[in-house]
């Protein structure tokens, strides 16, 4: 028997822990309905009680003559009490008292117990137990997820009986921490009915009533939004909620009534304008020169169309994650470009997918394979013998499918398993149109195309070397296949043809016809020239090798070390070519002249970022250790410098002749901003610095560093000379942000678990306790994520890490924020009611790490972590114009044309190539956008134009969906407002 029941508690521990799992979450919620169900009746017992305390209320009032203040407690109003920490006197139980209803989509993260609100009670407030006789608090019922504060003021006055009788709503203060997936409100029919019945005045009041004391603040957490609180010695703040700690912001004495605030959209708005940089570290074959002259690449998730000659960028922006590789169409206008998969801000797949668009309108012509690709696409290509017709794609999943796709009707024609092993290249036979070839880690497989099905046929290497990778594919003017390969070797595969077996034609197999020494390392890239000569581009040895017709090497150069290694060639102009580097440049050369540099970026990621105080420069510094001062006018590059040590943050000295950046270990150095000589280097900690500042007048320097201290430094001889003066102590993790005040007295300062402190400099740095003393400074930028002016650009349900850094404009009028989910934000200043709307872009396929704006406010800088991409954003103001006229920009000038005069009819010929996107990118046939851009497209798109994504998400029937007629870039309001989405042709910039 006890061998039996120790294999029984051996299964039950073994196989039904998640049965067990299921039984305590079902009782839970069983209790948590229980207890929803007392407190529905004792609800129902308060609301007598505050019933008969008003009626009493009202008459003795009567007696009295007094002025009734307040409003019966059915009104339908949505406000929060005030509430009195620390008064001494006895709260009046006015009119408009009622109890107070915690929100029934409480968030479990966004509330603590009692205990720990308490603790985490601001400096200056006092929690004072009182007796339930002695002092009656109250609030109104919250129906609504935004909450609003109360407008009712305190009165103190001696006590009454009526304010006896009203005792138990005392217990009012906790707040319902019920789990948002258990759902017990939505669950438990029975509780909801009984809530009905008490409609208009049912409270929530807490099970415990002997803890009500402690549980002094109303939690209405949406998303760790909360409530408008009143301290009768500090004043008014408002609280917040960040995973469950309470951060609370005072509100400003110039704010006569916080109801009266309203957050609205800004009137400016973005566009792209330039993109600095290229991905050439861990892509391939990603460059290649356009007939328009333009030299087409991808960094992040925009694809680049660059005239070098005049110094112009175009931007193709149809893609919702990092673009992964690129094929041109035989006509050299069509290009096809894949991505990999991602996810959204609410977890939501992003598909990786293929999209054809015409380079020259930049209008998508389709999308391909949604649903069908896993992970990404790996190379692609388009077929040569039928012009282009079809499409060949690898995918990223385990088994690297191969596809074969008519693009033009979306229609995918044959499927097969390729291998288990890396593929490198694919390419459709110039001359065979059943002929496809793929190759990489020690294989490559000739395909034969019929109809539907795809047979393989492993190419032999016989008596030669079988190398580690075949890198690349191109083909000889008479059909022989050429591959590059690791060991530096050119194979030629020529077709031959094997004797008829009996009931089966003859068949043609590939087999190695030559070999040739090519390169010392790996043959990483091919490129056929027009004239018929091959262009061979050497990973170890940065060679590129030009071949005669009979592969004789004829003229050879050597990209010089700095730029790394190979990684893509393509033909120019004449006698130019293009080169793609591991280092992320985009080089112009010729055999004779050498190279130009066309296109550099960051090679590692991407964090430091300042903007010149009075030039058009900004400053970039990543974990490669490159700093880099780049000129916002010309989109160049002014300087480079390697540091010791990777840059995390930077800021430059008032005066501009010097430039402060931060590294990964504590050291910082101080540059000459024209030279870029060093002219100092000091050390505060062995840790991280996470945020350089000057003050405005450049005598002080204030350094936030991970080991949760503030180094200040006075500064002397215009930022040239510097000694330590003192240290601010006193946050609980590592500084992530900071500010001056104007007068150079204060410091506002934020930290990783979400305080928000202030210093006091000329005394000593020290932390300044009543933090209500700070609440009317002004100050001088504002980079601090959390704070009274701040704190509506928070998202539903945030962590407290969504939001990477914080700018306000010069002008005082507009915030942009850089968040995790890859975006772009730009909301209205100040920004202090919760859920606040804004614009919305993307271009960035990264968490975005930083945002500054040029001096002048005219441009907005954004840095991207992983993609390392620096985007420039162009500020614009958009003129209102009545709802039937559309706006069209040609250049400065704004033009607005009435929708009737626009009725123009789409092209027949113009796909949809949406219906399977899960709406992500809403076509709205008959909307004045849609007739604008049919417009623009009849005008040969002489309008730039950019194209929002909800990242596969669908549209909620019941919000409308509309294009704006603009030329913004990926731009769409936030949760509290209507998606602007472009119509799917025309993802232009």
């Amino acid at each position: 028997m006890d061998g039996f029941a120790g294999s029984l508690d051996d299964s039950i521990s073994a196989a039904s822990t998640s049965d067990v799992q299921d039984r305590l979450s079902a009782l839970e919620l069983r209790v948590q309905q229980q207890e929803d169900e007392i407190t529905v009746l004792k609800a129902a017992l308060a609301d007598v009680l505050r019933r008969l305390a008003i009626s009493e209320d009202h008459v003795a009032s009567v007696r009295k003559s007094a002025p009734s203040k307040g409003q019966p407690s059915l009104r339908e109003a949505i406000s929060m009490s005030c509430i009195t920490n620390g008064s001494t006197g006895n709260r009046k139980t006015s009119h408009s008292s009622s109890v107070s209803v915690a929100r029934k989509e409480t968030l479990s993260s966004a509330a603590k117990s009692g205990t720990e609100k308490k603790k985490e009670k601001p400096p200056g407030q006092k929690e004072k137990k009182e007796d339930s006789h002695s002092n009656d608090q109250s609030a109104q019922t919250q129906a609504s997820p935004s909450p609003q504060p109360s407008s009712q003021t305190l009165q103190t006055h001696r006590q009454t009986p009526e304010s006896k009788s009203s005792a138990p709503a005392k217990s009012i203060k906790k707040s319902l921490t019920v789990e948002k997936a258990h759902g017990a409100w939505e669950s438990s029919d029975d509780s909801r009915n009984k809530l009905m019945r008490v409609a208009s005045t049912s409270k929530l009041i807490s099970k415990v009533a002997k803890n009500a004391d402690k549980h002094k603040d109303v939690v209405v957490s949406q998303a760790k939004m909360s409530t408008r609180e009143k301290n009768s010695q500090e004043g008014e703040y408002i609280k917040m909620f960040m995973r469950g700690r309470p951060i609370t912001m005072f509100i400003p004495s110039d704010v006569e009534n916080y109801d009266d605030i309203r957050t609205e959209l800004p009137p400016e708005k973005l566009k792209l304008e330039w993109v600095y940089g290229y991905r050439g570290r861990d892509c391939r074959a990603n460059v290649y020169l356009l007939p328009t002259g333009e030299i087409v690449y991808f960094i992040a998730s925009v694809v680049v169309l660059f005239n070098y000659e005049e110094r112009t960028q175009r931007h193709y922006l149809g893609h919702t994650d990092c673009v992964k590789c690129l094929a041109v169409h035989p006509d050299k206008i069509r290009i096809a470009t894949g991505q990999l998969a991602g996810v959204d801000k609410d977890g939501r797949p992003l598909q990786p997918h293929v999209r054809v668009w015409d380079s020259v309108s930049l209008a998508t012509l389709q999308v391909i394979g949604l649903g069908t690709f896993e992970r990404g696409v790996g190379c692609l290509d388009f077929s040569k013998a039928d012009s282009g017709t079809h499409l060949c794609v690898i995918d990223d999943s385990n088994e690297h499918m191969l596809t074969v796709w008519d693009w033009q009707r979306k229609s995918k024609i044959a499927e097969i398993k390729t291998t288990n092993e890396v593929v490198l290249a694919v390419e459709f036979h110039p001359t065979d149109a059943n002929t496809i070839i793929t190759c990489g880690k020690s294989h490559i497989f000739f395909w034969t195309w019929s109809g539907n099905s795809l047979s393989r046929k492993q190419g032999i290497f016989g008596k030669y070397e079988k190398p580690k990778f075949v890198q690349c594919l191109a083909f000889l003017g008479n059909g022989d296949v050429l591959t590059g390969d690791s060991g530096g070797i050119i194979l030629i595969w020529g077709k031959t043809t094997v004797e008829a077996t009996p009931g089966k034609g003859a068949k043609g197999v590939y087999q190695i016809s030559k070999q040739i020494k090519a390169h010392d390392g790996s043959v990483f890239t091919l490129c056929q020239m027009r004239n018929g000569m091959l262009l061979t581009g050497g990973g170890k040895d940065r060679k590129i090798i030009l071949w005669d017709h009979d592969l004789n090497p004829e003229r050879e150069i050597e990209v010089p070390d700095q730029y790394g290694t190979i990684r893509a060639v393509a033909e120019g102009k004449a006698d130019q070519f293009l080169v793609g580097t591991s280092r992320n440049f985009v080089l112009r050369g010729t055999f004779n002249d050498g190279f130009i540099v066309e296109v550099q970026g960051h090679t590692d990621e991407l964090w430091g970022l300042a903007s010149h105080p009075f030039k058009d420069l900004f400053l970039t510094c990543a974990q490669d250790r490159q700093v880099c001062m780049w000129n916002s006018v010309d989109h160049t590059l002014e300087w480079t410098r390697l540091l010791d040590e990777p840059g995390h943050c930077a800021d430059f000295h008032p005066s501009g002749a010097v430039v402060a950046i931060g590294t990964h270990s504590g050291r910082w150095f101080v540059l000459d901003a024209e030279t870029r000589d060093l002219v100092s280097i000091h050390t505060d900690g062995n840790e991280q610095l996470s945020v350089m500042r000057y003050s405005v007048d450049g005598t002080l320097l204030a350094v936030g560093s991970h080991d949760n201290f503030i180094y200040l430094y006075v500064v002397t001889e215009n930022g040239r000379k510097y000694s330590r003066y003192g240290k601010c102590t006193g946050h609980s993790s590592y500084i992530t942000h900071l500010d001056w005040s104007p007068d150079n007295k204060y410091i506002m300062s934020n930290s990783g678990d979400y305080e928000i402190l202030y210093w006091d400099i000329p005394s000593g740095c020290k932390l300044i306790r009543n933090r209500s003393d700070c609440k009317d400074i002004d100050w001088t930028t504002y980079t601090c994520v959390l704070g009274f002016q701040v704190f509506g650009v928070w998202p539903e349900g945030s962590d407290g890490t969504d939001i990477n850094a914080l700018v306000r404009s010069h002008n005082r009028k507009v915030i942009a924020v850089a968040d995790d989910f890859c975006k772009v934000h730009l909301f209205q200043y100040p920004c202090s009611k919760p859920k606040a709307p804004s614009h919305k872009y993307s271009a960035h396929s990264s968490h975005v790490t930083n945002v500054s704006f040029t001096h002048s406010d005219g441009h907005l800088i954004s840095t991207g972590g992983k993609d390392m991409s620096i985007i420039q954003w162009k500020l614009v103001e958009k003129v209102t114009l009545p709802p039937n006229d559309i706006v069209l920009d040609i250049g400065a000038t704004k033009v607005p044309i009435p929708a009737s005069e626009n009725a123009v009819q789409p092209p027949a010929h113009l796909p949809q190539p949406f219906n399977e996107m899960n709406q992500n990118e809403s076509v709205t046939g008959s909307s004045p956008a849609s007739l604008e851009s049919n417009l623009e497209q009849c005008a040969e798109q002489s309008e730039e134009h950019s194209e929002e994504h909800s990242e596969g998400s669908s549209l909620d029937p019941a919000e409308p969906s509309y294009e704006e007629p603009s030329n913004e870039l990926s731009e769409e309001h936030s949760e509290s407002t209507v998606t602007e989405e472009q119509q799917d042709n025309s993802p232009l910039s």
